[in-house]
């Protein structure tokens, strides 16, 4: 058989898990200018670039519901593109946890493609256990489980934008430990040891934001030396994540209520970093979670049930 034509352009692979987000996440890559092909079979591949190589960049996505999907089959595939097309090939892998995935398929009421007549949850070990080896390859390896679908737009988007800025883009969030780490963070602060204006009554029911709330954290004695600190730790750090190619870096801020001490840091951290002439964007994952358990609970309840069209 004679060699395809070398294309050359990138070519976006997004697999994972099933139920993950692959949808959303090619929506995104549309959004943003790729052509989005789903579920094409593996032996169709090598034309779709050829065809479609003056209108690359291409996202592509695949998962086990791909007609003749196996992982060495799909590996040997992309290395035989890359070789041939001189294709900048990334692989994006969307991973979940297995009782979120397991809750999506059930609120959702559709079978797991490789569960036949088991349980979702025997479908759902059985894939893990298939895609392990592709987790390995990936690029980029994004966890779903605590993300909406304008977070997993957002991650992408950093990543993958075409029409970005050179030079190293960032994500500064605050959250609150009470609700787990953001699992697409880079760098995680813990700045929990600044005193906190929870226990003062007039600030309670304001956040990081206000400026009453910045004035006491900031006239905690050992803040002004440590936020130095931190920026100076950071400055010589960043241009060495751009020296190794990385696009998009998250970090993120936390204290115990993701309301006060983190906000107002990840706010400051963001103004430093502006200053310093960084593109850089900042958000506050737990700002609107109640300290009351039973409210954060069914905040929780609200982001899963939101994020069901993740197929």
């Amino acid at each position: 058989m004679s060699a395809l034509p070398r294309s050359g352009g990138k070519l976006i692979v997004i697999t994972g898990m099933s139920g993950a987000g692959r949808s959303t996440a090619l929506k995104a890559f549309e959004d943003m200018g790729y052509e989005a092909v789903d579920n094409l079979p593996l032996s169709l591949l090598p034309n779709l670039v050829v065809s479609t190589a003056a209108h690359l960049p291409l996202a592509v996505g695949v998962d086990v519901r791909t007609r003749d999907f196996a992982v060495p089959a799909l590996v040997g595939a992309l290395d035989r593109l890359v070789e041939d097309q001189d294709i900048d090939l990334r692989i994006v892998f969307l991973d979940c946890d297995d009782d979120r995935l397991e809750r999506r398929y059930t609120e959702t009421r559709r079978r797991h493609p490789l569960a036949a007549e088991r349980p979702v949850g025997d479908g759902i070990r059985l894939e893990r256990e298939r895609v392990r080896p592709l987790r390995d390859r990936a690029d980029l390896v994004i966890d779903t489980s605590l993300l909406t679908p304008g977070d997993l737009k957002r991650v992408l988007h950093g990543h993958f934008h075409l029409a970005a800025e050179p030079g190293l883009g960032l994500f500064v969030t605050s959250f609150s430990f009470r609700q787990g780490l953001p699992r697409d963070a880079d760098l995680v602060l813990d700045v929990r040891f600044l005193r906190n204006p929870h226990y003062v009554a007039a600030l309670k029911p304001l956040s990081g934001r206000d400026r009453a709330v910045g004035e006491y954290i900031a006239a905690d004695p050992d803040f002004p030396a440590l936020f130095d600190q931190l920026c100076a730790w950071l400055r010589p750090l960043l241009p060495r994540y751009e020296r190794e190619g990385k696009s998009y870096l998250t970090i993120a801020i936390g204290c115990t209520g993701g309301r006060h001490r983190s906000v107002y840091v990840a706010e400051r951290l963001a103004a430093w970093l502006r200053h310093d002439g960084r593109t850089v964007s900042v958000a506050h994952r737990d700002l609107g979670i109640s300290d009351s358990p039973e409210t954060a609970t069914a905040e929780a309840d609200i982001g899963d049930a939101a994020i069901k069209d993740l197929a």
